[in-house]
């Protein structure tokens, strides 16, 4: 008599298991498994109401971002008498462009956009300088302290700028240590935006997806700490350097209150302290000033469209590892 030994009892089970049909995920949305707020197919049943729901709101609010802008530089071509009468207008009734012209030479605009451009180049120079070694050292040299010196940077973010002016005016009135001056004087505007926790933050952010591999590589090769920064970590650092390089030069082109306290020589004052000194005279017609404002805004608008792309992908440049 043959014996036959009974199937491993795991065998039987998974013998015994019902092969039905599986189930399928439902997917909810376009059809990819990403979920929306409108589906494709109300999307599709509803594509007009969509595109002039979306259209309207897009014109809404570039209405009301630009229509200051367009007021301001419409006012300017209108007459003082005209400009008096505080109508919100969209095209002058009368046009003079001859203000701009007037406003150029009768403001002194042009050496006041020379001294602007002077503190702007030097304080993108010197904010690009402290800001990298900053961020380099509590990137890759991590010292000691260096996630509370992290800290107390990201906590100056958290502070209002008004409330520490009032600290940095005593602290560039009379330099520590060194007891110097740096009212009237260029350094004035320039160490104070030098700590810029943000830049630091941002260039930081960066420098942490640079692979350690390869500066380890490059130490064994015999490059020292510096010569890393400036061959490697650098040029592999362009989009978010042009990103704080941006931010830097709007930033002191920009500024009105701190040049305001720390630059009383009228000639040495920045654009925007310069207009507003001189609205407060009788002598500039408001029409000109206007146009002042107009011709102070312009490369800053022109940077922003030139570069947009740039600060987006700049900014979004270190936060994904790949």
């Amino acid at each position: 008599m043959t014996l036959t030994a009974p199937p491993p009892p795991a065998l039987t089970e998974v013998a015994a298991a019902p092969t039905g049909p599986r189930r399928r995920r439902r997917t909810r949305g376009n059809g990819s498994g990403t979920r929306t707020l409108i589906s494709a197919i109300d999307l599709k049943r509803h594509r007009v109401a969509y595109l002039v729901a979306i259209t309207v709101t897009m014109l809404l609010f570039a209405a009301a971002f630009l229509y200051p802008m367009w007021w301001m530089a419409t006012s300017a071509l209108q007459t003082p008498a005209e400009l008096a009468e505080g109508k919100a207008i969209v095209l002058p009734s009368s046009w003079h462009p001859e203000n701009y012209a007037t406003a150029w030479t009768t403001m002194r605009m042009g050496k006041f956009f020379l001294n602007t451009a002077f503190y702007a180049l030097g304080g993108w120079l010197i904010q690009l300088v402290v800001d990298v070694l900053a961020a380099y050292a509590l990137s890759k040299l991590r010292p000691i302290f260096s996630r509370i010196v992290l800290g107390g940077m990201l906590a100056s973010l958290m502070l209002p700028a008004s409330a520490l002016l009032v600290p940095a005016y005593l602290t560039v009135a009379d330099l520590p240590i060194f007891g110097w001056n740096l009212l009237n004087t260029p350094w004035a505007l320039w160490l104070p935006a030098a700590a810029n926790a943000f830049n630091v933050y941002v260039l930081k952010r960066f420098f942490d997806q640079i692979p350690n591999d390869l500066l380890d590589a490059a130490a064994i090769d015999g490059a020292g700490r510096l010569r890393v920064l400036w061959s490697i970590v650098l040029p592999l650092s362009r989009p978010v350097l042009g990103v704080v390089s941006i931010f830097a030069i709007i930033g002191i082109w920009k500024d009105f209150l701190w040049p305001l306290l720390v630059l009383q020589d009228p000639e040495k004052q920045t654009l925007s302290v310069a207009l507003a000194r001189l609205a407060n005279t009788s002598q500039v017609p408001q029409t000109e000033f206007m146009a002042g404002l107009v011709i102070a805004s312009v490369p800053m608008i022109v940077i922003f469209l030139i570069f947009q792309r740039s600060i987006i992908g700049g900014l979004s440049a270190g936060s994904m590892k790949g």
